[in-house]
């Protein structure tokens, strides 16, 4: 999993990414192809 700064650019990266909010932490997650797993914060 990345850390990055911004997820702007990371959510588009493929069409199943979804932006997820978790205990003030923002995460980008895709079920169908684990490697775009990003956290924000």
């Amino acid at each position: 999993m990345k850390v990055v700064n911004s997820l702007k650019t990371l959510k588009t990266r493929d069409r199943n990414c979804r932006v997820v909010r978790r205990k003030g932490r923002v995460f980008v997650i895709n079920k169908k192809n684990p490697r775009f797993k990003v956290r924000q914060g």
